[in-house]
């Protein structure tokens, strides 16, 4: 959250996705009558609602379901899988059950269904605000108890690494590591040359092309 004058709230950092210019528009503007609220990014899809979430770290992303690229849900898991502690409004033309049974379970706080007013989309923002700033104490706490287990997990991998341990507890660790999107590459390397060595082809596979991709970046 965005610092604002000395002890008062910080502002609730919020991104916007929507693939129609118009929405795009009309929720920024929605938004702007919030004082509470600063929009730090719009993206045009859900690709890059991640790309600029990876950026811009919000508090909030406010995305509709149906975009090209990457979805609206998948845009949210993806980014909640970068920061845990993002909330989400989901925003959207239809009611589909399914959808919103998927959408609960990914976290995601509310759900709004269009057209929404200027009190609608606010109050939906403010709820979630306010969850965060509930919740986002036990959330640091748990991200340095994480980070903590990933500098254990690099060590003990460091270590099977150097001995060239291909059982099934080395193969554990560097699964761990590998499961982290920023994975180092050498552990990705790492854990295709046990993939290899064990036959396990059909997971080679998997990683191969994540490997290709990182190795472009």
């Amino acid at each position: 959250m965005s610092a604002t004058d000395a002890g008062s709230t910080p502002k609730l950092r919020v991104l916007i996705a929507d693939d129609f210019q118009e929405t795009r528009r009309s929720v920024r503007l929605m938004l702007s009558m919030n004082p509470d609220v600063v929009v730090v990014a719009i993206a045009k899809d859900g690709r890059e609602a991640v790309e600029l979430a990876r950026e811009h770290h919000p508090d909030i992303v406010v995305l509709d379901i149906n975009m090209p690229q990457v979805d609206g849900l998948t845009a949210f898991k993806q980014i909640s899988e970068i920061y845990a502690d993002t909330g989400c409004v989901l925003i959207s033309a239809q009611r589909e059950l399914q959808v919103l049974d998927t959408a609960i379970t990914l976290g995601v706080q509310e759900y709004l269904g269009k057209p929404f007013t200027i009190e609608e989309l606010n109050d939906a923002v403010n709820r979630v605000g306010k969850k965060l700033r509930q919740k986002r104490p036990s959330l640091e706490n748990a991200g340095r108890l994480h980070k903590q287990s990933e500098i254990y997990l690099e060590k003990l991998a460091d270590e099977y690494a150097k001995s060239r341990r291909t059982d099934d507890k080395a193969l554990d660790v560097f699964e761990h590591l590998a499961a982290n999107p920023d994975c180092e590459l050498r552990w990705l390397r790492t854990l295709a040359m046990l993939y290899i060595i064990r036959q396990e082809w059909g997971k080679l596979k998997a990683l191969a092309s994540r490997l290709e991709k990182q190795a472009r970046k």
